[in-house]
């Protein structure tokens, strides 16, 4: 087996944040009353919101700006964003559904072998700090991704990235490093 080999590695996307905006000012205290599965924060001035179909939570402000977790890809963010500004319209209220981003994906990636971290450190110093009195992972940045990778030693990596295909990038690209490197 070397670094060369195409290596099927198993990617999984466990988060998908986006934002978008309504253009229109939600009463945060309607959407309270007569919403479903609904959570009011007031001393905070924000209201929790979740779907079951797809699984995501949403953070609505009075500004209309709503920050969606939880989905599982980009499609199914974009998807229960909708459905999610569709049920503000049913409560009333007079939604556009703009300005729709991705902003944050966490996906987690399994080495088919474990890792020497002092060693990985050693060779990618710039990129990588180890600090193991602080936590028990490599963090590795790639600033022209703008990821970073939590290297552990028994070869899981955590990915967070601005999308899917940064998330994916970074993988490809951290494979060789962590490849020369095995136990």
């Amino acid at each position: 087996m070397d670094a060369d080999s195409d290596v099927a590695l198993d990617i999984l996307i466990t988060n998908v944040v986006c934002v978008f905006r309504t253009r229109c000012h939600l009463n945060l205290r309607k959407i309270a009353l007569e919403g479903a599965n609904v959570i009011y924060k007031r001393d905070v001035g924000k209201v929790l919101m979740k779907l079951r179909k797809p699984r995501i939570t949403a953070t609505i402000w009075s500004s209309g700006k709503i920050i969606c977790t939880g989905a599982t890809s980009e499609e199914e963010a974009k998807f229960g964003a909708r459905r999610l500004a569709r049920s503000l319209q049913k409560l009333g209220f007079q939604v556009i559904f703009t300005d729709f981003k991705v902003v944050n994906v966490l996906a987690v990636c399994n080495m088919p072998f474990e890792i020497r971290l002092p060693e990985f450190t050693k060779n990618n110093r710039p990129h990588a700090s180890y600090e193991p009195e602080l936590h028990p992972a490599v963090c590795y940045r790639i600033k022209s991704l703008r990821a970073t990778l939590q290297i552990f030693s028994t070869g899981s990596i955590t990915v967070t990235g601005p999308n899917v295909k940064a998330v994916a990038t970074a993988v490809e690209q951290i494979y060789p490093f962590v490849f020369e490197i095995t136990t």
